[in-house]
């Protein structure tokens, strides 16, 4: 591989020289059906599961027949088939995710384990810290292996942590903690496999640390010249592949001859596969097809209720109608989140349903946002669905990056779809501050392969939720904390649901078209009986993503004027985004500007007073004035 490198048939390279052991070992003591969640250097994990060599290596060269179609580098791919969930970039979260992978069996009861692989720099990750806690908290059943070498690229480890092993870390989250000679093949397999059989046995998370050394540079790239002079060759002394050959020769478990016509034959393998990738077809870029693959399919079919009976619900009503109803109808579907189980959450969505599912169907997590979405991750692939509740949508910053380089990413990458719904309680107008009330939707409607949804009413609410958990792709769904227990509306009370994508023409209008979601659209409908002499076009968009254009243009075409109103601050917002849409594809059509009334660019204050100032439809009258004056 080398070699390719330096002939650039591959663009990178991470090398497991040094440390063969550690991924051969612990990998060998798995169960074929047992998943294994990779780093950069585990080579020897691929190569123990049989991972056809032709295939990995077009992955490594970017080729349409690799794991990826092209679309990732190097071991940054999963392989269903062979049970391994590859990493990102961000280095922790796979830890959740293994998390999620142990959850997964323990529910099934299946006497299983997970292994998950961190190194000494990723374990100074919160992911790191986070994930062992919640392992630690719901007995999971998954080995830790912290492949300490050292090195976290150039810094070393005296400038990472303030300890002499990391079996310090196990007692402190309440798990048992093992050290390992990492280049000693026979000792990290002996006590891999007496470790996984314990967990099978008695399901727990045990950390696992394997001392060896990284020969190579993190990747070619960066070299070694900020290594000590002398300090490879002193762990050249111990190389694993040597002293396993070693041992072999002493035991007289084969012949030297026949250890070198092992090797032979083994060079022989890799240089044929290699030379076959290189003729692998390259990529040809598509953009109806890699739009295909960001999404897994989902018919996202409207489901009419079954009976005419309906219920005057509130908005938190009608979600706690729709998650019973998924309950029911999804026996896999399992809630996540804090204050969920017994309290019933803080705005009580999940309230009574400890008692209806029990513990292991209604979760309560630790303050953990990060390892509990990367759970989610972990069991959709096992085959479940999950609702994660954020107790405010202002908090999932802690899991942005299982969210949007994680479950976002997975299904275009290697065709791992995420069965995940996150509901987030969202939006100001309750005098909760600037940590309780932003609008956090634009975070992610520029994220592909998220979707995001924002009902207005107790309707939409119930109908759009259960369409989330009918879809098998990520789903963030905003709820507005002041419309809870304010808006209220007959729903059905059987089971329907809304598609996604299709917005609502809340009232047919002459004057000028409105697009809005969420409180903006009470806001449009208290103005519009405040103003009858304008009739305005009240479009409530419904879906931020996937969104329904067509039915936007159409009314802008027909009105000639536009007004985007949304709560969010202006800048980088969804309404701008909108906004510029209409501009590009209507411009003809306008006889105005279009127009964004947005919230103050500030940070919410908490004073009813500020607060009031601060939001966008204090200015909502003089901007429609302006506009249909123009």
């Amino acid at each position: 591989m080398l070699i390719a490198l330096r002939q650039g048939r591959i663009s990178k390279w991470f090398s497991s020289y040094g440390q063969e052991a550690v991924s051969v070992a612990t990998a060998m003591a798995m169960h074929e059906d047992e998943w294994i969640c990779t780093m950069h250097r585990n080579l020897g994990v691929f190569t123990s599961r049989s991972v056809p060599l032709k295939k990995l290596f077009a992955q490594f060269q970017g080729k349409y027949t690799g794991f990826t179609k092209g679309r990732d580098r190097s071991f940054h791919f999963g392989s269903i088939e062979h049970r391994i969930f590859g990493m990102i970039s961000h280095l922790g979260p796979q830890l959740g995710v293994a998390d999620g992978l142990a959850l997964g069996r323990k529910l099934r009861g299946e006497k299983k384990c997970v292994l998950v692989y961190t190194g000494d720099g990723g374990a100074s990750e919160g992911d790191f810290h986070e994930a062992l806690n919640v392992a630690a908290v719901w007995n999971l059943p998954v080995l830790i292996v912290v492949e300490n070498n050292q090195w976290g690229l150039s810094t070393p480890s005296k400038e990472q942590f303030v300890f002499d092993s990391f079996t310090v870390k196990g007692p402190a989250y309440g798990m048992e903690a093992h050290s390992v000679d990492g280049n000693d093949f026979e000792a990290v397999y002996t006590r891999s496999k007496s470790l996984t059989e314990s967990i099978r046995e008695n399901p727990r998370p045990i950390l696992l640390e394997c001392v060896t050394f990284r020969v190579r540079g993190h990747e070619e790239a960066s070299g070694t010249k900020y290594y000590p002079e002398g300090l490879i060759e002193t762990w050249k002394e111990k190389d694993p592949v040597d002293l396993f050959r070693s041992s072999i020769l002493k035991n007289k478990w084969m012949s030297e001859d026949a250890i070198k016509l092992l090797e032979e034959s083994c060079h022989k393998d890799v240089l044929v596969a290699l030379n076959e990738a290189f003729d692998e077809p390259d990529p040809m870029f598509d953009l109806d097809q890699e739009r295909l693959d960001v999404y897994a399919p989902h018919a996202n079919n409207a489901i009419a209720p079954s009976e005419n009976n309906q219920k005057s619900m509130r908005l938190i009503d009608a979600i706690h109608d729709a998650l019973g109803m998924a309950m029911d109808r999804h026996e896999n579907l399992v809630l996540m989140g804090q204050d969920i189980a017994e309290y019933g959450g803080v705005f009580k969505a999940t309230d009574g349903f400890l008692a209806t599912y029990g513990h292991d169907r209604v979760r309560n997590t630790p303050l953990c946002e990060s390892a509990i979405v990367g759970a989610a991750v972990g069991l959709s692939v096992e085959g479940f669905k999950s609702m994660v509740e954020m107790q405010f949508s202002d908090f999932v910053t802690e899991a942005m990056t299982q969210i949007c380089n994680q479950a976002a990413k997975l299904h275009y990458r290697w065709g791992q779809n995420v069965d995940m719904v996150i509901r987030m309680p969202t939006g100001a107008g309750v005098a909760a501050g600037p940590f309780h009330s932003q609008s956090t939707e634009a975070w992610f409607t520029r994220i592909p392969g998220l979707k995001v949804v924002y009902p207005s009413n107790a309707y939409d609410a119930k109908g759009l939720l259960l369409q989330a958990f009918e879809d098998p792709n990520p789903v963030l769904f905003f709820e507005h904390k002041a419309m809870y227990r304010s808006q209220e509306e007959n729903v059905p009370e059987s089971y329907y649901t809304v598609p996604f994508g299709q917005a609502a023409v809340r009232q047919a209008g002459e004057h000028f078209t409105l697009v809005t979601y969420g409180l903006g659209v009470r806001w449009a409908e208290a103005w519009q009986k405040e103003n009858p002499s304008i009739q305005a076009e009240i479009i409530d968009v419904r879906c931020l993503l996937p969104l329904d254009e067509e039915t936007i243009f159409h009314s802008v075409r027909k009105t000639g004027r536009c007004l985007v109103l949304q709560e969010d601050t202006f800048r980088g917002s969804f309404g701008s985004d909108v906004a510029q849409r209409i501009q590009q594809e209507c411009f003809a059509q306008l006889d105005a500007p279009v127009s964004v009334v947005s919230s103050a660019d500030l940070p919410i204050p908490f004073s009813a007073i500020l607060e009031k100032g601060f939001l966008a439809n204090s200015k909502l009258n003089s901007e429609v004035n302006t506009l249909v004056n123009y």
